[in-house]
Formats: structure tokens, C-alpha cells, sequence
């Protein structure tokens, strides 16, 4: 049903983390293929991703490129970006594969969807509090947030842009706010502390 593709670069440990994650989302049959861009990773980045059975691109090509290339190889008609490290709540299997099956339904294909911002646990509450209170007033998500689109809505929006400082902020804004679903899952960034 859906294609994951994570972005990396020296990312190893918190690559282990979101793969690790999404185990139970390919058991249940959702997640059908893990595609990797890396940046040509000087850590084990490239045989975690091996070993872990994903589709591994290595370029030193730009980010929206990478991006651009890791969609064309993915096999699935859904694509879901996440940032390494990305820690989804449990509920997000079922709430995703719902949020697809209604838009196919709908023939809706040009919609998307983001995670809710899962502040990170052990920070001060005044710090989880600011992470609530900046998503109730951005305009648009921030790629931390994933995100999960129809390949064709994505080709027809001209996927990740390279000329764009950060293709993946770029996307969601031109993907709007309209257009742009908000699930009540969770996710929560990595930290690396």
C-alpha cells in the first residue's frame, strides 16, 4: 500500500529506530517497500539500510534529487517521507491505511497527509507546550511531520524541487493547506541526546 522513503545522510542510529518502527506497519501489509537516499554516508548507514531490506540509493546529488529518485524506484502508488529517526504512535497503521482507502474511494487522489507533532518526552513542558502551540499556528507542517502522498498528485505537483532551499518545506506548501489532511497519530522526531 505504501512506499516509505527516508532521506539519509551519516544517519545510522536513527535510521535503526525508524526502520525498527515500521516492522509492525510491513507485517500488517501496509508498508509494501523502504526506499533509502543517502548522501554517500561515511557511518554503517548504507549496510543497516541493506540489512534491513530496503532499496538503498547512494548519491552526492542534492536533496530534491535524491527525493525525485527514491519516489521513482519506490513501488507502491502511496508514498509516505519520513525524516530518519521518525518514531510514529502505534495507531498511525490503521489511521493511514483508512486515510488512503477513503481517498481512492473518494477518487480524491490529490490530497496528502501529515503526523500530528509528538513533543519529545523527558523535554521541559514549557518546551513540549511551544511544539503544541507552534503546530496550531503554522500555516504549513514542517517535514518532520512526514508525509504521505499519491505518486501521480506528487508528479503532478513536480515532485521535490530542485531550484527550492528546502524541497521538503517547498512540497507541502505547494501542496496547501486545502489539500492537506492532518492525522491524529503521532510522531515524534529522533533525538539524539
Amino acid at each position: 500500500m505504501l512506499s516509505v522513503i527516508i532521506a539519509t545522510h551519516n544517519s545510522e542510529r536513527a535510521l535503526v529506530h525508524t526502520l525498527a518502527m515500521l516492522v509492525s506497519a510491513s507485517v500488517a501489509g501496509v508498508v509494501r517497500d523502504v526506499v533509502v537516499a543517502d548522501a554517500g554516508s561515511s557511518d554503517e548507514t548504507g549496510q543497516i539500510a541493506d540489512v534491513a531490506g530496503c532499496t538503498l540509493l547512494v548519491s552526492g546529488a542534492p536533496l530534491a534529487t535524491r527525493l525525485q529518485e527514491a519516489a521513482g524506484a519506490a513501488r507502491s502508488a502511496w508514498l509516505l517521507f519520513l525524516r530518519p529517526g521518525a518514531m510514529l504512535e502505534a495507531t498511525w497503521i490503521e489511521e493511514a491505511a483508512r486515510f488512503i482507502t477513503d481517498a481512492e474511494r473518494r477518487g480524491g487522489m490529490e490530497i496528502a497527509a501529515v503526523f500530528r507533532p509528538q513533543p519529545l518526552l523527558g523535554r521541559s513542558i514549557a518546551a513540549q507546550a511551544l511544539t503544541l502551540l507552534r503546530e496550531a499556528v503554522r500555516r504549513v507542517p514542517d517535514p518532520e511531520q512526514g508525509l504521505i502522498i499519491s505518486r501521480t498528485f506528487y508528479e503532478s505537483l513536480g515532485r521535490h524541487r530542485l531550484q527550492a532551499g528546502d524541497p521538503e518545506a517547498d512540497l507541502l506548501r505547494r501542496i496547501g493547506r486545502s489539500r492537506l489532511a492532518r492525522l491524529r497519530s503521532g510522531i515524534t522526531p529522533f533525538d539524539s541526546d
